[in-house]
């Protein structure tokens, strides 16, 4: 008996356990998650294109997230991405904001529409109680 115990005693101490860490699936996980990041992170932005005019005035730094009313240069108006009819603004928009009217309102005007919708439509949003609307432009490049 004693034999057989000495036997299993010895081969014990040869089965050592490992105690490093593999790290290399962990960083093929990462690079994987770094490289998705990357190319879906400019296709996130909400919005629709518009061709903005340029100005110098400096940047404003606020937090939270706004509402952005975007007018095309055909004169079609959107809510964030979503296109809606001119008599519907303010009810859709008071909806977005639960009735918030604190909350900021960025317009954004191409700069081949008339000035006289876009100041229209911002009076229309400051008239129905946001008084945080705001326009937006482009810095401009000297």
């Amino acid at each position: 008996m004693e034999l057989k115990n000495q036997f299993f005693l010895k081969k014990r101490k040869k089965r050592r356990s490992m105690s490093q860490i593999n790290v290399t699936p962990f960083v093929d996980v990462m690079l994987v998650l770094l490289i998705v990041f990357m190319i879906t992170a400019p296709l996130l932005t909400v919005g629709v294109s518009v061709d903005l005019p340029k100005t110098k005035a400096s940047q404003l730094n606020q937090k939270g997230d706004p509402l952005i009313l975007s007018i095309k240069s055909n004169g079609k108006i959107f809510i964030q991405d979503r296109e809606i009819d001119s008599k519907k603004l303010i009810p859709r928009l008071k909806a977005l904001a639960n009735n918030n009217m604190k909350i900021r309102v960025f317009i954004r005007g191409d700069k081949k529409v008339n000035y006289g919708k876009v100041v229209d439509i911002l009076s229309r949003v400051q008239t129905a109680g946001f008084s945080k609307a705001t326009l937006v432009a482009k810095l401009k490049q000297n």
